[in-house]
Order: structure tokens, then sequence, then C-alpha cells
């Protein structure tokens, strides 16, 4: 049993860590990373903390997706529709990051509020991004019907 368990262990390690070498696992951390960046941003700022709930609620969201990516957990529950969810998240942050970012800049504000808004703008480009990758690929491709020559039955 002991030594399934330690055969089956490395093999599970590498199949977690090949997803965060696609361009979607770097998406994904790159996502976490900025919400982290924003959401000390806003704690430093005075009066700003009231900003800060999009980039925890947009990294606790981001970092389920990259578990769930991570350890192929969307093929084995088939009850959600995964694409389509991760799409609507990220394209729902990129939307919002751009209204809470516009919001921020044109308060008055320190350099640490300003700073976090402009992050923002990245982070709402990273979330763009995620959108439009994730998109085209839960579309069904279709491949075109066999027709019978021009001309009839041979």
């Amino acid at each position: 049993m002991a030594d399934s368990e330690r055969l089956s262990a490395p093999g599970c390690w590498i199949a977690c860590t090949n997803f965060s070498r696609t361009r979607k696992g770097i998406l994904l951390f790159a996502e976490i990373i900025m919400c982290l960046v924003i959401l000390i941003c806003f704690g430093v700022s005075v009066g700003a903390q009231v900003y800060s709930s999009l980039s925890v609620v947009e990294m606790i969201l981001a970092a389920i997706f990259f578990v769930i990516y991570m350890c192929d957990l969307h093929t084995k529950i088939q009850f959600i529709n995964w694409p389509w969810s991760d799409f609507f998240r990220a394209l729902i942050a990129a939307i919002l990051f751009l209204i809470t970012s516009i919001v921020v800049l044109v308060e008055k504000g320190n350099s640490s509020k300003i700073i976090a808004g402009v992050f923002g703008l990245i982070s709402m480009c990273l979330f763009g991004y995620d959108a439009y990758i994730t998109f085209p690929f839960r579309q069904q491709r279709h491949t075109a019907a066999p027709t019978d020559p021009a001309d009839g039955p041979v």
C-alpha cells in the first residue's frame, strides 16, 4: 500500500504542475498575483478598503479555477459547465475591475490608491484577455457534411 502511494505521488505532482506551464495556468496565476497586489495597495491606502472586496473575491475565484484545472477536476465533475463558468468569471471580473479602477482614479487619493487603480486597469486587461482566449474554445466546431457531386450519382 505504501509503495503504491509513493509511486503515484510523483505522477500526480507531474500532472498537476503540467497545467501551471500552460497559457491558461500562467494566466490564472498572474490573475491571483495581481489581485493580491491590488489588495495590498488598497489595504495600505486610507479610506479605500471598500474597494478591496473585488480583488479578494476574484483572487479566491481564480485560485479555485486554478486548482480545478490543475487537478483536472473539470473533467470529473460534469454537472457544472466549467468552460462557460470560467468565461463569465473572467468577463465579469474585467468589467468590474474597469469600473472600480475608473472610480478609484477619478477620486482624489493618496499614491497607493492611484497605484491600485492602475493595477486594476492592468488586471482588467488580464481578465479581458482570459475571457477572450477562453471563449473561442467553447464554441462547437462543426465539420461540413459531405455533399453529392453536382452532376448526380456516378
